[in-house]
């Protein structure tokens, strides 16, 4: 029996998308991620669930730490770069402005809002695996007012870079 999708169900969420990057053995990646969450207060955690045939998850699978990008509604280029090509065959971090961070782990500058946090676990999740992150660094583009998140509705014209 063929399980149901989610479908208007996950549709009328219209949840953020994040560009998570990671670095290992001196590679770099990245890639945009839809499905990401708080889990817990206190302590603070937050999980990212990673695609198990995406470039990205391989070198995540090495790391230690992830970052997690928040994009502004008008940062929709970045997510077409982090979400329609893939690290196997392009560097995503060519002619974007980022920095290391954390054991290498890409920090993009002029998003609206990120975060570095540990591994403390993989959870397992079909065809997506959850790294549950500890926070240990964080920063915004500029004070003030978070710019309005970019959204699963304004990028899903997106198609997924990473290989079938």
């Amino acid at each position: 029996m063929t399980e149901p999708d989610l479908g208007d169900f996950a549709v009328a969420q219209d949840g953020p998308l994040y560009v998570v990057t990671a670095a290992a053995d001196g590679q770099r990646a990245g890639c945009l991620v839809g499905f990401a969450s708080q889990c817990s207060i206190d302590p603070p955690r937050f999980v990212v669930w990673l695609s198990v045939e995406n470039h990205t998850y391989a070198v995540a699978r090495r790391a230690r730490h992830l970052t997690v990008h928040v994009l502004g509604r008008d940062q929709k280029a970045l997510a077409r770069l982090f979400g329609g090509s893939t690290g196997d065959r392009t560097d995503k971090f060519a002619g974007i402005d980022w920095r290391p961070g954390r054991e290498g782990s890409p920090v993009l500058t002029g998003v609206a809002a990120w975060f570095t946090g540990r591994i403390e676990a993989v959870v397992a999740g079909g065809d997506h695996e959850g790294f549950l992150l500890v926070p240990v660094d964080g920063g915004t583009a500029a004070p003030g007012p978070a710019a309005a998140p970019l959204r699963y509705g304004d990028a899903r014209d997106i198609e997924a870079g990473h290989p079938a």
